[in-house]
């Protein structure tokens, strides 16, 4: 019987560790990744699975993830759950590392893998506290700090080391990340395909504007039956023609959207040629800021996979992966948008379309991933746009 390839993670190997926040609380651990330290704005997921496509999903870029699921590991990691070309979170946090992992797809341990990719890891803390205390008081900056010869973690040399580093990080409100995470290639997706459900939709060849995009989102794109071809943030509208492009899609990624200008340009270009466009995650919040809207921090986000979304027109509730820490403030948005979908957490836009363009935008990930693929219409939405105008063209 296979029984997994045990780890020995008793604890009595592992380097002390601390997290420590801006507001000065302190939580001591294990250290389960990389040595050093790293600083990020604290936040929590409430995913039960998926946390490699969490650890290596862009929109974490300059954030401390604590995931709330109390177990982590059990079926270890691989080449294949990679969201990205590459991980982008600065740390992550977590009750309690599993001992062993199994899974016929499994080519490492979590351990072995935040190691290898210098993510700097802390288990064995109280993250049901941390999460209550995030929930309570708001997102706050931390560090995460591996003992090491320069370091005693019984004085005080911790908390000025600690310190004298948050006071040097900006945070993430008024920060542009997106140059820091893009560069995933058409290459890079090589998820399979499954043919059967593959429509090839002819001439229709759809531009990902790559803010930090996930793997899954482009593959979602050719399981429709699309072609796509990725283009960086310093792509002119321009350049797009010669692609042939049919459509846009403006992806998720991290930090905040107002800094974005480059982005937020060109997606006002591409409105007003009238270019089906969808927006997804911080590609939701670019458009907005392209039609004169205005995004608001949160004070915790959301970040998990089990949102309730309601469909305003339809009444139907669906089950939705998001991870967002901005939110599109609606005052007077309703006179250029139609709000199509709304979370049913706190009553926040989800989804709108525009009432005399063929624009869509959606809060949430409808690849789902990790997560529900429950609101997978909205991609069909936005093709049945593309769809329309390649008819009127032809």
């Amino acid at each position: 019987m296979d029984i997994g390839k045990l780890l020995d993670f008793s604890g009595k190997g592992f380097k002390k560790a601390a997290l420590i926040l801006e507001d000065g609380m302190r939580f001591n651990g294990n250290s389960i990744g990389a040595d050093g330290f790293a600083i990020g704005e604290v936040v929590f997921n409430t995913s039960i699975t998926g946390y490699q496509e969490i650890i290596s999903d862009p929109s974490y870029s300059n954030q401390l993830v604590t995931l709330t699921y109390p177990h982590v590991g059990n079926v270890g990691c691989n080449s294949i759950d990679m969201e990205s070309f590459k991980t982008h979170l600065s740390g992550l946090i977590i009750k309690q590392i599993s001992m062993s992992y199994h899974n016929h797809r499994a080519e490492e341990s979590l351990q072995d893998f935040l190691r290898k990719n210098r993510i700097v890891g802390i288990e064995n803390i109280d993250t049901r506290k941390l999460t209550l205390h995030l929930r309570k008081n708001g997102a706050k900056n931390g560090i995460i700090v591996v003992e090491s010869d320069d370091i005693d973690f019984g004085s005080q040399d911790i908390k000025k080391f600690a310190q004298e580093r948050l006071n040097s990080f900006p945070g993430i409100t008024g920060k542009s990340l997106i140059e820091q995470v893009s560069g995933l290639k058409e290459e890079d997706c090589f998820r399979e395909i499954v043919p059967n459900l593959m429509r090839k939709k002819e001439g229709i060849v759809v531009i990902v504007y790559d803010l930090g995009v996930k793997r899954n989102i482009v593959m979602s794109l050719k399981r429709l039956g699309c072609s796509v071809k990725i283009v960086d943030s310093g792509t002119k509208f321009a350049d797009i023609k010669a692609l042939g492009a049919s459509g846009i899609v403006f992806s998720n990624g991290p930090g905040d959207p107002e800094p974005c200008t480059d982005a937020i340009k060109f997606a006002q270009l591409a409105i007003n040629d009238r270019m089906p466009c969808l927006g997804i995650c911080l590609g939701h919040q670019i458009i907005s800021l392209a039609l004169g809207g205005k995004t608001v921090k949160m004070s915790v986000g959301h970040h998990g996979a089990n949102h309730p979304v309601v469909n305003l027109k339809s009444g139907k509730i669906f089950i939705t992966s998001q991870n967002h820490g901005f939110v599109v403030d609606e005052h007077r948005f309703e006179e250029i948008a139609e709000i199509t979908h709304r979370s049913l957490f706190d009553g926040t836009i989800q989804g709108y379309r525009l009432k005399k363009f063929p624009v869509f935008a959606f809060q949430g990930h409808p690849e789902g991933c990790p997560g529900p693929q429950d609101i997978e219409e909205i991609f069909v939405d936005f093709l049945n746009a593309v769809e329309q105008r390649v008819g009127v063209f032809k």
